[in-house]
């Protein structure tokens, strides 16, 4: 949900951090468990079919390549193998942040495709004389391109919990490949396989509920990354009647959410994340509720950054939702905007003029004290307790409001927008309805987004339409409260505004 479209919101500073580190402790934990639980794997095999471990330090790279070799050997069949793979595991797990890494050239590096073998069955697709030969030729070429590297790593897979350990050692791998060409070639390997093992079509969708497993829920609160949850009361609140939380699973990490939604039950189309969140507002009856709000849609698996699926949860839970609620009749997120305070730190002077009306550039430089738009801007942005300045507030509201528009329309190299979260929904269909003023007013809102949060609306009637305007000429699919916000507005270059998108 990644790149930011497969991780929808990744943690920052501040609570997401604190997120972030929660998250890791659960990792370290399971990651102990594994190591304990491979160790009596590998003395298993030992036991049963007179397998040799080595007692050596899990750093030592004779000991490490020796294993390697073994493990593509595949001597003594399948318990055997399991008990190398297991030790080789056991021994990654223990080492520290630079041992694994040398672990991780070691296998890039030393079981990479062989060049000479790969020369010679190309010669021999090149030398083929007729169509026999060359299919013969091809299939040859197709096996020496597979790195040996690639079935030691397809070895966990049969490992109690391999596939997690899989996932996790990708995530180390996204950390420490550098600009090595062999170590992006090794990480590149395991994402092939990870994306066929995490086909939507394998995914179980399962809603959460205050009475799901414990352990379930302290994951909840551990990888949350766009709102903490404060504490369990907190949780309870979000798993209330009016409320609704839906996981993805893979059969092989059935206690691993890889991604969860969180979704507010409400009579209208929501504007506020701190109404949606108070615990003492009077509980809803989801009969009826009108309208389904995703305000947060979290990717919990670092090692599977890039591989995709939240188009596919969205997907689902509407579906869902429109079976059991079927008099709902809007489904639309309340989405942060992450990197609109930086925008508004580097976007054209021009550009900021031409968004801002005369009588607005006049309140805003008598209440900072600055001449330029952006000066004035930021002291104004950079008073702890403007939202609470009815003046500071009134007099931000519309220039704001537009320039959040206009940076949701701002464009990278590729074409696609700035702003990640906009990817994400935008390439799933969704529709940029309404740009909502202090929609955000915590620590964390008010210095990403100066407060402004988005609503992104998925209409069941147009979603693949708005999804192919997308990814065939990168058009974004205004709502009205957008397109009033942009209408007249000129940019530097004499374009009107909406014709960006």
């Amino acid at each position: 949900m990644s790149e930011q479209e497969t991780t929808v919101a990744q943690p920052s500073n501040g609570s997401a951090a604190d997120a972030a580190e929660r998250g890791s402790g659960l990792v370290e934990r399971t990651l102990a468990n594994l190591s304990v639980a491979w160790r009596d794997v590998a003395a298993g095999a030992a036991r049963t079919v007179g397998l040799s471990v080595p007692e050596s330090a899990p750093d030592d790279s004779r000991a490490l390549r020796r294993l390697m070799h073994e493990c593509l050997e595949a001597r003594g069949g399948e318990v055997s193998a399991r008990g190398r793979a297991a030790e080789l595991g056991r021994r990654y797990l223990e080492l520290d942040a630079d041992g694994r890494r040398r672990f991780l050239k070691l296998l890039a590096h030393e079981f990479a495709c062989d060049p000479d073998r790969v020369a010679e069955a190309i010669g021999q697709v090149q030398a083929a004389v007729d169509d026999d030969h060359r299919l013969v030729a091809e299939a040859a070429l197709r096996r020496v391109l597979v790195p040996p590297r690639v079935k030691i790593l397809t070895q966990f897979n049969a490992l109690p919990d391999g596939v997690k350990f899989l996932v996790d050692l990708r995530a180390d791998l996204l950390q420490a490949r550098g600009d090595d060409p062999y170590m992006r070639q090794l990480e590149g390997d395991l994402r092939e396989l990870l994306t066929s093992w995490f086909d939507v079509g394998f995914l179980d969708l399962q809603q959460i509920t205050w009475h799901s497993p414990a352990a379930l829920l302290e994951k909840l609160i551990a990888y949350e990354a766009v709102h903490e949850i404060r504490d369990w009361n907190d949780l309870r609140n979000r798993l209330d009647s009016d409320r609704r939380c839906f996981a993805l699973f893979h059969p092989r990490m059935p206690d691993e959410p890889l991604a969860f939604v969180e979704v507010a039950l409400t009579a209208e189309m929501a504007a506020s994340v701190q109404r949606l969140l108070d615990e003492s507002a009077p509980e809803d009856d989801p009969k009826d509720a009108k309208a389904a709000i995703f305000y947060s849609i979290t990717n919990t698996q670092r090692g599977l950054q890039g591989i995709s699926f939240g188009e596919y949860l969205i997907k689902q839970v509407v579906n869902h939702l429109s079976h059991e609620l079927p008099q709902i009749e809007t489904f639309a997120t309340l989405s942060p905007l992450p990197g609109f305070r930086t925008w508004l730190d580097t976007a054209p002077e021009a550009t900021l003029d031409a968004l801002v009306e005369d009588g607005e550039r006049k309140t805003l430089t008598r209440l900072s004290g600055q001449d330029s738009c952006r000066a004035a801007l930021q002291v104004l942005l950079a008073r702890s307790e403007w939202p609470d300045d009815s003046s500071v507030a009134g007099a931000l509201q519309g220039p704001l409001r537009r320039l959040a528009a206009r940076y949701l329309l701002a464009r990278r190299d590729n074409g696609a927008p700035i702003d990640p979260v906009a990817r994400f929904h935008l390439k799933n269909g969704a529709r940029l309805e309404r740009i909502n003023w202090l929609g955000d007013i915590s620590a964390k809102g008010l210095r990403q987004a100066a407060g402004v949060m988005v609503n992104y609306r998925y209409d069941l009637d147009d979603i693949e339409a708005n999804h192919e305007a997308y990814m065939r000429e990168s058009r974004v699919v205004l709502g009205s409260d957008v397109q009033r916000l942009l209408k007249g507005w000129k940019d530097h270059d004499g374009k009107p505004l909406r014709r960006l998108a």
